[in-house]
């Protein structure tokens, strides 16, 4: 399409392409995108199911992962279907306004999936430094104090974008070179206030994602030195086990959007396909493997998922 005003014309519709370079191969790319997606719905609605069910998870961990797989399936569900549509039916075209929703949603969910895991880093801090105190401290009253806190921080600072998008005009392409919208891809196409959305942009991730991880890398560094004063070896092997599963999640959350972030930015050798197949790991790899990880590593859990699936079924 011709553009002969630039100042004028600002595009509506956009157009998803999906993998850019790899549309030959989107049948196949859209297997482990549908099976990461309903690994995700199913194991993760069964988390939530257990422990809401089950009166012996109503613990603070419990309710805070709880919280975590809701937000899972928002976020896998904000951008997979998309995906999908686009790898099955070409269905790439998308409004402006949808855009905005879509990555309106994906960026205030990750950003309370990053809250809720720095309350879990405080939860494994108040259970091993503190064991006598622990459900004194983090009362049912508290908890659901903490889960408005995380949800009206992350709704908070990314509903902002919504107006900052919307007062700038796109007249540079409606191409996406992506599976979903998101914030960085959307603004860099835009024609004026920029600076204004970058400077917000930087202002999110500073008070929210990084402000989380130097407070969980703080929590942990006071865990693990409250863990090698214990006096035996066995209760130091019992305290490091119950921090494993968060561990394990704190490293694909932030692990993947670390190595994304860094690619962007110095790695300008990589292709485009890998740029967005490792945003879309960034989105996928926590939502389906996070049930997993606590099923596996967690024996109460492990236990009702078995008394659920199996026994009654026997």
């Amino acid at each position: 399409m011709d553009i002969a005003n630039h100042t004028v014309l600002s595009y509506t519709v956009f157009h998803l392409l999906g993998i850019p370079g790899l549309e030959d191969q989107h049948m196949w790319i859209s297997i482990p995108f549908f099976l990461s997606y309903v690994t995700a719905l199913l194991g993760n609605s069964l988390l939530i199911f257990i422990i809401l069910t089950r009166p012996s998870l109503h613990g603070p961990m419990y309710l805070f992962l709880c919280m975590l797989a809701g937000a899972d399936i928002v976020l896998s569900t904000s951008t997979v279907p998309q995906a999908l549509a686009i790898f099955w039916f070409n269905a790439g075209e998308i409004a402006l306004d949808r855009c905005i929703t879509q990555l309106f949603f994906i960026h205030s969910t990750y950003v309370s999936e990053s809250g809720i895991l720095l309350v879990m880093a405080f939860d494994r801090y108040i259970a091993i430094c503190y064991p006598l105190r622990y459900t004194t401290i983090l009362t049912n009253s508290l908890i659901g104090k903490i889960g408005v806190t995380i949800f009206l921080r992350s709704y908070g600072t990314i509903f902002p974008i919504i107006f900052l998008l919307k007062r700038v005009t796109f007249c540079r392409t409606n191409i996406l070179p992506h599976t979903a919208c998101e914030h960085t891809g959307l603004s860099k196409y835009a024609c004026n206030g920029l600076q204004v959305n970058i400077w917000y942009g930087f202002f999110v991730l500073m008070s929210t994602v990084t402000l989380d991880v130097v407070l969980i890398f703080i929590s942990y560094m006071l865990i693990l030195h409250a863990i090698f004063r214990l006096p035996s070896q066995d209760a130091r092997h019992k305290a490091l086990n119950t921090c494993g599963s968060h561990v394990c999640v704190i490293i694909l959350f932030y692990g993947p959007g670390i190595f994304s972030t860094l690619t962007n930015q110095f790695g300008h050798q990589i292709s485009a396909d890998i740029h967005v197949l490792l945003a879309n790991v960034c989105i996928l790899a926590l939502p389906m493997l996070n049930p997993i990880i606590y099923g596996v590593k967690t024996k109460q859990i492990r236990d009702q998922v078995t008394h659920v699936l199996f026994l009654k079924v026997i």
